[in-house]
């Protein structure tokens, strides 16, 4: 079976106890189905571009985000002239409310309605999985779809689009946890977080879970989800020895580690963490270190990362 990957982001707006949803459309993979509005991360976009991007394509309304609300996956099994795909996709959800225009569904593409539902008009509304377990509904399994949009043709590069989750950890003591990156990887000889790619099928809190004990050898919980980023390079060289068309998509979550031992590597050797240490936030902040480093520390300072 094909196994593809998307990212998406989606507005959870509300209007008192009133929700906002769009229906699927004949040329969408599962038509006659709800959802909340929002729609594909471009390559190279910020989430929250996309967002604002395909909430007012699909409902005519123009809102801000005001909180970010969760991040979660799920795959879905399609049907295409080449065969099964099983498509993994990435969603980031925010809060959102509405600055202004009119309400309408979209003229053409992958919704074709869109209203407000009171919670007693949920019931026995054909939800997607991640918009009925967002408002608290009963999750029901999806039947094969239809085949995935096309996707317009790509230039002559070799694009990467990745989702990634990473971990602001820290312990009794305040200390947070920082990864060394490797040679032969992008960053290398800068601090990270903790964390790294999903695989596909794979939960973004569970990810970081399994990259924390790889990477750090600690165990931990995840509390919280914090901030999201994005980072785009037209020329990312990698363990491929070539330039890449890179699109990273970030969630950073809030992770407390109660019984910290020391941080050690335990992931096979030739990966891309070199060395993994406890730091005081004073001494983090004199390290060489990435953008997600700083954006965590801005965080962990009660400060916006920008």
């Amino acid at each position: 079976m094909d196994r593809r990957r998307r990212i998406g982001a989606y507005g959870l707006c509300r209007d008192g106890a009133r929700v906002l949803l769009v229906r699927g459309s004949p040329a969408s993979p599962f038509p006659g189905y709800w959802q909340l509005p929002g729609g594909t991360v471009a390559h190279g976009e910020h989430p929250t571009d996309a967002l604002l991007r395909a909430f007012h394509e699909e409902t005519g309304l123009t809102v801000t985000p005001s909180g970010l609300r969760a991040a979660v996956a799920d795959v879905a099994r399609l049907a295409a002239p080449a065969g099964p795909v099983a498509e993994h996709t990435d969603r980031i959800v925010y809060d959102v409310t509405v600055t202004g225009g009119t309400l309408r569904p979209e003229a053409a593409g992958g919704s074709d309605a869109v209203a407000w539902f009171a919670p007693e008009d949920l019931t026995g509304l054909p939800l997607m999985p991640f918009t009925a377990e967002l408002l608290g509904r009963p999750v029901r399994a999806l039947p094969e779809g239809g085949p995935p949009p096309v996707a317009a043709a790509e230039p002559p590069v070799d694009r990467r689009q990745r989702f990634a989750a990473y971990g602001l950890v820290t312990d009794p003591d305040d200390r947070i946890l920082l990864t060394l990156i490797a040679d032969g990887y992008p960053g290398a000889g800068r601090w990270h977080l903790p964390g790294g790619g999903t695989d596909h099928g794979e939960q973004p809190a569970t990810a970081l879970l399994r990259e924390l004990v790889e990477e750090t050898g600690q165990l931990g919980r995840v509390s919280d989800l914090l901030y999201v980023s994005h980072r785009h390079s037209r020329a990312e060289y990698g363990p491929e020895g070539r330039p890449l068309d890179w699109h990273g998509v970030r969630v950073i979550y809030r992770v407390v580690v109660e019984s910290p031992t020391e941080a050690r590597v335990t992931e096979a050797a030739g990966g891309s963490t070199a060395d993994a240490g406890w730091f005081r936030l004073s001494d983090a902040a004199a390290l060489p270190r990435t953008e997600v480093v700083n954006a965590a520390l801005a965080l962990a300072r009660g400060e916006s990362p920008g």
